[in-house]
């Protein structure tokens, strides 16, 4: 059980975990497709740098977690919150007629996403369950050394993944002004469903 395996885990769980649409990986696109891809570079780079303290968390005190499971429920709980703040606040922005985030620096991007990302509750519960699973079947070690290289590999699988929903922003303004010029309404559905959907699981688990 080598180190780089334990990267490219990582690396392929931040990927995946983030691929379906979602509050990250949505903003970074379209603060692409409303500022510029500069924005949408360093909003994505301030994201994925958040994932390293989250999964970090998630696998060191895995075991913590497994006798405690109350707090894993809370996280959900405060990650339903989010979801739902944001589903207003993306509503809001939608109704605005002038709005002026095109005038907003590109450098502040970079603290927005690092922000947005901390506010992501759902990711610590999502690295425990996945990295505890790959353990029992001693496929990961959750050992310092190891998980400093499956946290790194989640870094850098999350900015390639807000990258590439960065650079599909050019398809997006020119196959589909529609949702470009409405994208703030569809954040706002998006991140509504997300969060009735968390709640559902919540309750059933």
């Amino acid at each position: 059980m080598d180190f780089f395996q334990h990267f490219v885990i990582g690396f392929i769980m931040a990927f995946a975990g983030l691929l379906p649409p979602g509050m990250l990986n949505m903003t970074a696109m379209k603060t692409a497709v409303a500022v510029d891809k500069k924005a949408g570079f360093l909003f994505s780079l301030g994201a994925a740098l958040i994932v390293i303290p989250q999964a970090f968390i998630a696998l060191y005190f895995a075991n913590y977690f497994a006798k405690h499971p109350e707090i894993i429920e809370n996280i959900s709980f405060l990650g339903v919150i989010v979801l739902f703040l944001l589903s207003g606040f993306f509503f809001w922005l939608a109704r605005k007629k002038n709005s002026k985030e095109s005038k907003i620096q590109s450098s502040n991007f970079f603290f927005m996403g690092m922000i947005m990302s901390a506010l992501n509750m759902l990711a610590i519960p999502y690295y425990l369950v996945y990295s505890t699973l790959l353990e029992s079947r001693d496929i990961l070690i959750l050992e310092r050394n190891y998980i400093l290289f499956f946290v790194f590999g989640a870094f850098f699988g999350a900015f390639a993944l807000f990258t590439l929903f960065v650079l599909l922003s050019d398809v997006l303004i020119k196959r589909a002004k529609y949702i470009a010029r409405n994208l703030n309404y569809l954040l706002s559905i998006l991140f509504f469903f997300l969060a009735i959907f968390t709640l559902i699981n919540i309750f059933n688990n």
